[in-house]
């Protein structure tokens, strides 16, 4: 699978762009701020019907316009070619459609054209919050998994459904136990569901990111993934019944698979605190190239690969070792950003492999 061509309207900074790309790496090029990531994001719209760095649509569109847009060809198997289009006008819903037949449902796109974005935004895997990194694994099994897609989705209304009853019994001050036990029964059931396929593909995933990591940093540390459930040593409807009183006095469901989060260690110690910038770049490198490969074993075909600007803080020898990474077999469709053409064309002599660099200036892309 890969994207042949791409255009865009009104989205960003782009008045209208169109682009036909190699097969396998396609590099842009331009100094920060010149719309090399809005690129990069255009594509990953085209997956995932959202954008990657602003969920509210609207503002995606380029100031004083009445909508973006988003055409992108796929070819599948040889020849077989899919149109995918995102439309955004400003007040009206989304529009998505797959060779011009609009989607009921978003959720229904996702996992056709599997993409995976590396991006310097990726730290937040590591700095911020559990839910950043459950919402990543969530979205990573999600594109192989539409059942998991489906549980997620419901197991979501059911705990927006019993904190809203636990907020309402508060304010009227009553309870009425056979109403909570409504969406509680629903949460254990979706919950268990959840729990058990993480815990699957974390048993898989874990070892394939653990070798990219050794690969990244020359088998200088040793790195883990441990999974943070409740679930783990206990019984789902168990613990809601013990924490029923509590939850009722905070006024929301404190015990789920909403709770769940994973400790990334380096030699044992969280990379959080003791992982250097180096050492967090690297490790978020290697679960997305570890989603990579992951994703690809599940669909039977190789995901579309965008690298943003990740080239940063790297030597020039390990930029050389990710782009000979990237352009064996194992790999398919590569976009790439940066702002130092030299050390793009440098690469692209020593490195043998079907490639075409865009340079972007004054929000028009050409071709070099």
């Amino acid at each position: 699978m890969y994207l042949q061509k791409i255009n865009l309207i009104n989205f960003k900074n782009y008045d209208q762009a169109e682009m036909i790309f190699s097969e396998k790496i396609n590099c842009f090029i331009g100094d920060n701020g010149v719309g090399k990531t809005n690129i990069l994001d255009a594509i990953y719209y085209l997956s995932f019907c959202k954008s990657y760095f602003n969920l509210v649509d609207t503002q995606n569109i380029k100031h004083e316009q009445a909508f973006f847009s988003i055409h992108g060809n796929y070819f599948r198997n040889g020849d077989k070619q899919d149109i995918v289009s995102c439309i955004q006008k400003r007040h009206s819903r989304k529009v998505f459609k797959l060779n011009k037949k609009e989607y009921d449902r978003l959720a229904d796109h996702i996992g056709h054209f599997p993409l995976v974005m590396i991006s310097p935004y990726d730290r937040d895997l590591i700095n911020e919050g559990s839910d950043v990194r459950r919402k990543y694994i969530d979205g990573v099994i999600s594109q192989f998994d539409k059942f998991y897609l489906d549980d997620l989705l419901k197991y979501n209304k059911a705990l927006y459904q019993r904190n809203s009853l636990l907020k309402k019994f508060s304010e009227s001050n009553y309870f009425d136990k056979d109403a909570l036990d409504i969406w509680s029964d629903q949460l254990v059931k979706l919950g268990n569901k959840l729990f058990e396929k993480r815990k699957t593909f974390l048993k898989e995933f874990i070892p394939i990111f653990q070798r990219y990591f050794e690969f990244i940093s020359k088998n200088k540390e040793k790195v883990s993934i441990e999974y943070n459930s409740q679930l783990i040593d206990n019984d789902f409807e168990k613990l809601l019944e013990t924490t029923q009183q509590r939850d009722r006095m905070l006024r929301y469901t404190t015990v789920g698979t909403h709770k769940d989060d994973l400790d990334f260690l380096i030699n044992g110690f969280p990379v959080k605190k003791f992982g250097s910038q180096g050492q967090q770049k690297s490790f978020v490198i290697a679960i997305k190239l570890a989603q990579f490969d992951f994703t690809k074993n599940k669909k039977g075909f190789k995901p579309v690969l965008l690298f943003d600007d990740i080239f940063d803080k790297l030597d020039d020898s390990r930029v050389k070792q990710l782009i000979q990474l990237v352009s064996e077999n194992n790999f398919g469709q590569v976009f790439i950003t940066d702002t130092q053409r030299q050390r793009i064309e440098k690469i692209f002599k020593i490195v043998n492999i079907d490639h075409k660099i865009f340079e972007i200036k004054n929000a028009v892309v050409s071709e070099i």
